[in-house]
């Protein structure tokens, strides 16, 4: 069974500047939410693998990123969809740990805890550290463009022969056509 992980910032919510955004603010981007629903309507798991560096820093603190995860989940459930899980990484940029994209360690452990082998994973991102994360560990990448603009992404999805599509709801119906699902 193929595991989809999607990154948060930039495929299911707008990735702000401003990473304090009160979380009773947080909203998600049109059709995520109904495309994380439709995947788990089709028997895809589905995880969320992020970088939350915004805690490393201290611009906000774990109940703030709760809050926010909790609303995803909250939405999710509106529609009839879940996650099986949401892993994140903590650290800075700065902070050499093996779980900040574009490093693979959340990727392995959602592996691990879901007993899925890492070439059976979808990796759904809007960031080149994303897709280099899913490549390194033979895992298939998935561009959205939903995310803010990135220099180079294009051309790395090009290079890499990543599909690219607009934003979640897109990847998602390829997804589903693709494998023969119905939504």
């Amino acid at each position: 069974m193929k595991l989809v992980v999607l990154t948060q910032d930039g495929v299911i919510n707008r990735d702000n500047e401003d990473p304090v955004e009160p979380p009773d603010e947080w909203t998600a981007l049109p059709g995520s939410i109904e495309a994380i629903a439709a995947l788990n309507r089709a028997s895809f798991p589905v995880t969320i693998a992020s970088n939350q560096s915004g805690l490393a820093r201290g611009l906000f603190d774990i109940d703030h990123l709760n809050t926010i995860h909790r609303k995803i989940h909250d939405d999710l459930e509106k529609v009839g969809g879940h996650l099986e899980m949401v892993v994140f990484c903590p650290h800075g940029p700065s902070d050499d740990c093996s779980c900040r994209k574009p490093r693979p360690g959340m990727l392995r452990q959602i592996a691990e805890r879901t007993f899925t082998d890492l070439t059976d994973m979808i990796m759904i991102g809007a960031y080149i550290r994303d897709l280099q994360a899913a490549l390194h560990v033979g895992s298939r990448p998935l561009l959205v463009l939903s995310g803010s603009e990135e220099a180079g992404r294009m051309e790395f999805a090009r290079d890499n022969h990543i599909p690219v599509y607009p934003d979640l709801a897109r990847a998602v119906d390829a997804l589903l056509s693709e494998h023969g699902r119905i939504q």
